[in-house]
């Protein structure tokens, strides 16, 4: 009969590239997983991975076994929520990954009304820049705090559930003139900016990305004057007039002295902020309860969800 622990490292090794990878992802080391991954190819009796460059891929027996690997721990997964259903208690132990621009309007409220109402849950959080879909697929984190713009395709992995929860614009953010915050409600036009000293995040994240494509809609292909994933730089350099920031409107304490902000008026760059989970067929109460206080805190600061027309 097959492992399947012996199932679940064969996915992290394809997943990872590298069965070092896998280890590391693990918690294991590189021996035990080769030899836990041997024990598989002498059940199977057929090689599973072949050498691929510095990295190693799947065999067609490895695809093959892979495919029902996936069936089998899903239902695995499924047997393991049903039980926690009929138990009807939220566990002890959750992996939240999050963006950094969530955390303290979303994540920080949700995770103290979850200590408040449910003590026994201790949620890890993981805060990363990186998409975190496949490490949800890998089960190394149970819920992830996401983000969708809305202008750019769509890819959500199989076997993924998504809960929206918040559409959140982003805002144009300049120097106030003065020591105090502030909001216009004038619209800014995006092409305007072309002429503006840009701090905007890398090209290779998805709101560096979404800036990038909706400026080319624009009209323009921005060259920005900085480059910062970091949300409070962005804020600085805007504060000090040394250039305009693009923020998701969740990411920006209305409280910031010095700083105004402004919506988009022609090319508006809206993400949709979403909680996933594995799908199953049964509702796991612990997943549910970290979903519930993340829409809960969604819905306190701003509109909920509405899908682009």
């Amino acid at each position: 009969m097959l492992d399947i622990r012996r199932l679940h490292m064969l996915k992290t090794v394809a997943a990872r590239g590298s069965i070092t990878a896998a280890a590391q992802s693990l918690e294991l080391s590189a021996g035990a997983v080769s030899q836990q991954l041997a024990a598989l190819r002498h059940d199977v009796g057929v090689d599973l991975l072949r050498p691929d460059g510095r990295t190693v891929a799947l065999t067609e027996a490895g695809r093959v076994l892979l495919e029902h690997a996936d069936r089998i721990l899903a239902a695995m997964e499924e047997a393991e929520c049903a039980v926690a259903a009929v138990k009807g208690t939220v566990g002890t132990t959750a992996t939240l990954a999050a963006l950094p621009s969530t955390v303290a309007r979303i994540v920080a409220p949700a995770l103290t009304a979850l200590g408040a109402d449910h003590p026994q849950l201790a949620v890890t959080c993981l805060v990363t820049d990186q998409a975190q879909l496949r490490e949800l697929t890998l089960g190394t984190v149970d819920v992830v705090l996401g983000q969708h713009y809305h202008h750019l395709p769509k890819t959500t992995p199989k076997g993924i559930a998504v809960s929206p929860l918040l559409d959140d614009p982003l805002l144009v953010v300049t120097a106030a003139g003065g020591a105090t915050s502030g909001s216009d409600e004038r619209s800014v036009a995006l092409r305007d900016l072309a002429a503006h000293h840009l701090v905007v995040p890398p090209p290779t994240t998805d709101c560096g990305q979404a800036i990038l494509h909706a400026c080319q809609q624009a009209g323009f292909t921005p060259t920005p004057r900085y480059v910062t994933a970091d949300i409070a730089a962005q804020l600085a350099l805007a504060r000090s007039g040394l250039a305009t920031a693009l923020v998701p409107r969740t990411a920006i304490d209305p409280a910031t002295p010095g700083i105004r902000t402004a919506p988009i008026e022609d090319h508006p760059i809206q993400r949709l902020l979403f909680a996933a989970t594995r799908r199953t067929e049964t509702t796991n109460p612990t997943t549910a309860a970290v979903i519930a206080a993340l829409r809960t805190a969604a819905r306190q600061h701003r509109t909920p969800h509405r899908p682009p027309a």
